[in-house]
């Protein structure tokens, strides 16, 4: 089956299970960014379970070339396809298909794909082609905000293995910033380090008690 087929057959299945008087309240969610068939999520993942499945254990040229195709569609569920496609097959794709996965994070920005892009995609690849630090540090002077937010989370599942000079470097660079998805992503980031060393979290944002926004301090205390 090709690739329009297996777009029109998901189609098929979404528009099964969508439930189209719900759709404007979820497009309001997101500010009426997009538009949406009106599929809860766990009818979208019961819907797409076989091409998630199928993602596992694809190419990777086959595997961009089905979330490239996913994300050229105007409904949003096709991009939480996209995304969890990417998701299954991360640890398949090569370095240079970060740039396309950039391509998906600036395309269509909401926190909605571009969290789990950044987490479950980049940090995926990341710690697959350790290489890929340099482009996380290129990523975090980006001028696109989306972008410094998928760097500053993309070590979020990290643990012990966080690079935790990367990370406040990071956090420190955008710390004055007044955008608030940057804000909370410093704080999300910081606060799932703390389970790890929750003696540096405090540390750190006691050395910046200054320049750290309230919510990002409140964020990265929140369990300690």
């Amino acid at each position: 089956m090709d690739i329009d087929d297996r777009i029109a057959e998901l189609r098929n299945e979404l528009v099964a299970v969508a439930n189209p008087e719900k759709a404007p309240e979820m497009a309001a969610y997101t500010g009426d960014r997009f538009v949406y068939l009106g599929c809860s999520a766990g009818d979208r993942r019961s819907a797409a379970k076989s091409m998630t499945q199928a993602a596992k254990n694809m190419e990777p040229s086959e595997l961009i070339r089905l979330a490239t195709a996913l994300w050229a569609e105007d409904e949003r569920e096709f991009h939480y396809v996209g995304m969890d496609v990417l998701r299954a097959g991360a640890k398949h794709l090569r370095e240079h298909d970060l740039a396309t996965v950039a391509s998906f994070i600036e395309r269509t920005p909401w926190w909605d794909t571009v969290d789990s892009l950044a987490i479950h995609t980049v940090g995926t690849m990341v710690t697959t082609h350790p290489n890929l630090v340099s482009e996380m540090d290129e990523w975090a002077e980006s001028s696109n905000m989306w972008i410094v937010r998928s760097a500053i989370l993309h070590q979020l599942m990290f643990k012990e293995r966080t690079d935790v000079n990367r990370l406040t470097t990071y956090c420190v660079m955008h710390m004055e910033s007044t955008e608030f998805f940057l804000r909370k992503a410093i704080g999300w980031a910081l606060r799932q380090y703390a389970r790890t060393d929750p003696d540096a979290v405090r540390a750190f944002v006691k050395q910046h008690e200054n320049e750290l926004s309230g919510l990002s301090k409140r964020e990265a205390l929140k369990h300690l």
